[in-house]
């Protein structure tokens, strides 16, 4: 009787123990995905010493993981995992950003940096995440060496 009552204690230990494992690995951080960059702004995007941050951000818009890649090329795939958190834990609905910019500071958006963000919210350990990069402060500038008018120009 003994016996049955060590074995039912060891393997109750043991399925305690596989179900926290089981728990830790499952609310580990850990979100991966793609950038994307439209056909217009792809030569803005990929130009030298530009560098393109992702930032993961909770409800309340603060940053609690960012990952930064210089010279990226389109479409980029990222992966974010613990080391790139910024606080201990992360639960709840998080905001998937991204800026892409040469002057290399965060949260400052200046004319000529493109930037994009998922309209959904993620979670900690979503995968396949598409972020569009779309946006950009300024002017496009869609022909180069173009005098006059770009319209009357180009209808010729």
């Amino acid at each position: 009787m003994k016996k049955i009552f060590v074995f039912l204690a060891v393997c109750s230990v043991i399925g305690a123990i596989y179900c926290a494992s089981r728990h830790a690995e499952n609310s580990r951080f850990s979100l991966s995905g793609t950038v994307s960059v439209p056909d217009r702004l792809l030569s803005m995007a990929q130009a030298d010493n530009n560098s393109c941050a992702i930032v993961v951000k909770n409800e309340a818009d603060v940053p609690v993981a960012i990952k930064r890649i210089v010279n990226p090329k389109f479409p980029l795939e990222f992966a974010l995992s613990e080391e790139d958190l910024l606080t201990e834990q992360v639960t709840g609905e998080l905001k998937l950003e991204v800026q892409i910019n040469s002057h290399g500071r965060l949260g400052v958006l200046k004319q000529g940096d493109i930037f994009g963000a998922v309209e959904n919210p993620v979670h900690a350990t979503d995968k396949g995440v598409l972020v569009q990069a779309d946006k950009t402060l300024g002017p496009v500038h869609l022909a180069r060496n173009v005098k006059g008018n770009f319209f009357r120009t180009a209808a010729r």
